[in-house]
């Protein structure tokens, strides 16, 4: 009885959790707009009240002497994961990466700090290199947009009840 009423009472407060997120404040979609930390950082930052923050710059590439080596989020790097280091972005946040010369786009995670070379805003992986047709070059100029998909509670583990 007491086990049931328990499961009950997650249930309960689950969905009660996932109405007042949704009816509370702003969409993450509106609140990039007022808030976004791209808009915040170094280098030819943009933002308008029409479109999401975002971040048009140099962008460089990092690997093989990393390989292995502890990031800013304590995981190891992996060059042929779709990573990056940006300075300011909170670790863990997603990033479309839009290489402004042939069009191609990735989306990286941000797991490190970096570029620490002057006049760069991020450093991707070289396995984002390769996919944006920019690692033989190894600087490009990029476009950075917060990339927030709309099924994210989908990739979200759901808790078992026992």
């Amino acid at each position: 009885m007491r086990r049931r009423l328990a499961e009950g009472l997650v249930v309960l407060l689950a969905i009660a959790s996932l109405g007042a997120g949704a009816a509370s404040g702003p969409s993450s979609l509106e609140a990039a707009k007022v808030t976004s930390p791209l808009a915040k950082t170094s280098g030819k930052a943009h933002t308008s009240s029409k479109s999401r923050g975002y971040q048009v710059g140099t962008a460089s590439w990092y690997g093989t002497e990393f390989q292995g080596k502890q990031t800013a989020s304590g995981e190891p790097f992996d060059m042929l994961d779709f990573t990056a280091a940006h300075p300011s972005l909170p670790l863990g946040t997603l990033v479309k990466v839009t290489n402004l010369r042939n069009g191609k786009a990735v989306v990286v995670r941000v797991n490190d700090r970096g570029p620490v070379v002057d006049g760069r805003i991020i450093d991707l992986s070289y396995n984002a290199a390769r996919a944006l047709g920019f690692k033989e070059r190894g600087l490009q100029t990029v476009r950075l947009d917060l990339y927030q998909p709309t099924n994210m509670a989908l990739l979200q583990p759901i808790a078992k009840l026992n």
